[in-house]
């Protein structure tokens, strides 16, 4: 296991030198996105202006303050509470993000699937997890909100923060085919049938 030290935006070669169980922290731009937000890019074809590509996307709805606009505050927004959302209801958005906007990593809670899986495989990705119930914390690695767009959502809208040193986090699926979740559920299978066994239940 590895701990990586990025600058944002990153090419493929160092979304794939990630491996499941490494841990990464990492500073430049960070994309806050959520439901609303990519049904509206993905099934209404409203196309966002920010350039994506090589970056990170975390699955949110921050809580923000409106205040007037300054060096501190470019588009009068401050972050008050910037949590992170459960990303399975949000999986089969993964490919298009990568694929039409090139988004390398996805972070969230709870892990995403099997499609997922195989984007973040073909097109070179990953999985970044973040422990819930960390949102306090998670805001003091954001150090301003640089632009919104898509700003009728709020606050689904499509963020860009700026953020230094936004982790660790953990490395949960890779662009090699790891996947914690897949671990977790096959030992929990195995412990399952052991125990029926034990208990001479047939499965």
């Amino acid at each position: 296991m590895a701990h990586h030290v990025l600058q944002m935006p990153v090419g493929e070669a160092q979304a794939r030198a990630l491996r499941t169980g490494d841990t990464v922290t990492f500073s430049g731009s960070l994309f806050g996105i959520r439901d609303a937000t990519q049904i509206h890019m993905f099934d209404r074809g409203r196309k966002a202006r920010f350039d994506m590509r090589g970056h990170a996307v975390i699955h949110t709805a921050p809580n923000v303050r409106k205040v007037p606009a300054s060096n501190e505050c470019p588009v009068g927004y401050q972050p008050v509470c910037v949590g992170t959302t459960t990303s399975d209801r949000m999986e089969r958005f993964t490919r298009p993000l990568m694929a039409q906007y090139g988004v390398r990593f996805v972070i969230g809670k709870g892990g995403l699937r099997e499609a997922s899986a195989d984007a973040f495989r073909e097109l070179g990705g990953a999985y970044l997890a973040i422990i819930g119930g960390t949102a306090a914390l998670e805001t003091t690695w954001i150090e301003r909100i640089l632009d919104v767009d898509l700003d009728d959502l709020n606050p689904e809208s499509l963020w860009h923060f700026q953020v230094r040193d936004f982790g660790p986090l953990l490395v949960a699926m890779d662009s090699h085919g790891g996947s914690i979740y897949e671990r977790v559920r096959e030992v929990a299978a195995g412990k399952r049938a052991a125990a029926l066994a034990a208990l001479g239940v047939k499965a």
